[in-house]
């Protein structure tokens, strides 16, 4: 979902103290310790030639997924759905949509994941179901009905209810159903009514969910927008524009609170297995409320500050994404871990959007951002095609779109007067279903994701960008991304050391340390596409160069001198 991603919302936490040694072999730090990349399973590949990925496609590139050296795999849903929000509209949580497979398939999935050694992470969509659910059929068939609880309801009598904003529909978030003379409560689309978390029996049935999935051998859940799940059920008026302050207003009741401890007590406690919430929330306490050990609760906060400050085609500065991941790992020092993302289902390709996806600084951004990624203290969350550095797709026109939230946001653009031009413009670059276009495999027709008509467009630039090409380059942008997440697995330092900045004012270069006990890293990355220089005493000519994403490397005492997007990893020796 966009907020929640405008998030993954997500969160996952136990505690960790950054002045300890904690051993990396601890079995319950494997999400801590883990690479997690998470799949859109329906853009990954196709056997049946539908057109749409499944979970066979995934069995056949099983060891692809285990060459990059992940230890986790997200996928997004796949329950059974209507499809109104490609799948995050839920009609049946224990029953696997036909457009994916069988159980059988999903289960011989999993089992190939785990003799692999990678965990399998569930998309849980529990803020809303589909109203094609059995429980909102039932819930709008009459107010005397025992699942009406399970939702929001306003009886028309009392008139329209208060305002409340939509995230997909301009037209609000209450929508009239005649069957029952009343209005039914949906923050996203209208096919999405909002569940009733203030019902008992609506979390008692989450919970039975959560034990049937990790009966057949889950081992986490991404909670999909879980932060707007509580709602003051007295539904009061709000003030005149108090959208604008969405995740204030919506998100992180205190209720909530107390339903997450009564899902850790009854599921999550009892198994080994972690929760991510999408999205932590307006301020740190907000998310260390979720994640902090002793409020057993999740177990790792997952924000949006990275992504939201690049949401325009006038995009960000390194200055501001510095600043930010460096106060969220300041926030998290003593307790507390959190998720490293800049790509995912909800927003467009991560070169677009941090780096350069012009042809002569592609490969080299995309690698500097996965070198990133792959070196900041938290777990990093990798998006599929992110490590060939496929792009943003072209799509000029609202007709080539079929994206509930782009449709929504268009709607609501032309009912605002908005100049078309311009919003076509932000949307072509912002949409998410830039991200949603089908991977790339090879030079054969569709990339070779499929051998019939695909769901989505495949860019225009898959005989370029492909993982044949990329395999047979030692320097290409995968095998750059191999290397990165061989170096963390190796090295704990990457994952529990002190991450502190060597320069906080440079306007190019994101310069940065990782110290654990006597080991101590240095990560720098020139986020230009000129030259770039900088002299620091912690940088010298003696460190052992570990990565380099460009041929050569010019240190001369305490100076570098960085190519345009070269992103190095050394190792103090001294």
């Amino acid at each position: 979902m966009k907020y929640a991603l405008l998030l993954f919302s997500a969160l996952i936490l136990l505690s960790c103290n950054q002045e300890q040694d904690p051993a990396i072999s601890d079995s319950g730090n494997w999400w801590k310790e883990g690479i997690l990349y998470q799949i859109y399973p329906q853009s990954f590949k196709d056997t049946d030639g539908d057109g749409f990925g499944d979970f066979k496609g995934v069995i056949e590139k099983l060891d692809y997924i285990e060459s990059l050296g992940v230890t986790m795999v997200w996928m997004n849903p796949f329950f059974e759905s209507p499809l109104v929000d490609n799948g995050y509209d839920v009609s049946d949580y224990r029953a696997i949509h036909p457009r994916y497979g069988s159980m059988d398939d999903f289960e011989k999935m999993l089992q190939g994941f785990h003799d692999r050694g990678i965990k399998f992470v569930l998309d849980v969509v529990v803020n809303h179901s589909s109203d094609q659910h059995d429980w909102f059929q039932q819930s709008r068939s009459s107010r005397d009905n025992p699942y009406r609880d399970y939702y929001h309801w306003w009886p028309a009598e009392k008139g329209e209810p208060p305002y409340r904003y939509s995230i997909f529909d301009p037209e609000g978030a209450w929508e009239y159903d005649s069957l029952s003379n009343a209005y039914y409560l949906h923050y996203f689309a209208d096919a999405q009514p909002d569940l009733n978390w203030e019902n008992p029996k609506v979390r008692q049935e989450v919970q039975d969910i959560m034990k049937f999935w990790i009966e057949k051998g889950v081992d986490g859940f991404r909670l999909d927008a879980f932060q707007f799940a509580s709602k003051d059920i007295t539904f009061p008026e709000w003030p005149e524009g108090h959208e604008k302050d969405f995740i204030k207003w919506y998100g992180m009741r205190p209720e909530l609170h107390d339903y997450l401890r009564e899902m850790n007590e009854e599921v999550l406690s009892k198994f080994d297995v972690f929760a991510v919430a999408e999205g932590a929330g307006s301020s740190f306490q907000d998310a260390h409320d979720l994640v902090d050990e002793e409020r057993k609760e999740l177990q790792m906060a997952y924000h949006f500050e990275t992504v939201s400050i690049s949401r325009t085609p006038e995009g960000y500065t390194m200055p501001e994404l510095r600043e930010v991941l460096t106060k969220w790992d300041s926030a998290f020092v003593d307790k507390g871990w959190i998720a490293i993302f800049l790509a995912n289902h909800d927003n467009s390709r991560l070169v677009n959007r941090f780096g350069n996806p012009d042809p002569k600084f592609r490969a080299a951004s995309t690698k500097m951002l996965n070198t990133l990624l792959l070196s900041m203290k938290g777990t990093p969350y990798l998006y599929f095609g992110d490590e060939l550095g496929m792009t943003n797709i072209d799509m000029p026109t609202i007709e080539e779109y079929v994206d509930v939230s782009a449709l929504g946001e268009y709607k609501a653009a032309v009912e605002q007067g908005r100049d078309l031009d311009d919003f076509m413009k932000e949307l072509n670059y912002n949409s998410r279903e830039n991200s949603r276009t089908p991977m790339h495999w090879d030079k054969t027709k569709e990339a070779g994701f499929t051998t019939g008509m695909p769901w989505k467009k495949v860019n225009e630039n898959y005989l370029e960008i492909n993982v044949e090409n990329q395999e047979q380059d030692p320097n290409s942008v995968l095998n750059h991304l191999r290397k990165m997440t061989k170096l963390r697995s190796d090295n704990p330092v990457l994952v529990y050391g002190k991450y502190k900045l060597i320069d906080k004012e440079d306007q190019h270069v994101y310069a940065f340390s990782r110290i654990l006990d006597q080991e101590k890293f240095i990560v720098l990355l020139n986020f230009s596409s000129e030259n770039s220089s900088l002299s620091n005493p912690e940088i010298s000519s003696k460190q052992e160069v570990l990565i380099n994403n460009h041929q050569g490397i010019s240190i001369d005492g305490n100076t570098v001198d960085l190519l345009p997007y070269q992103a190095l990893v050394l190792k103090d020796t001294e």
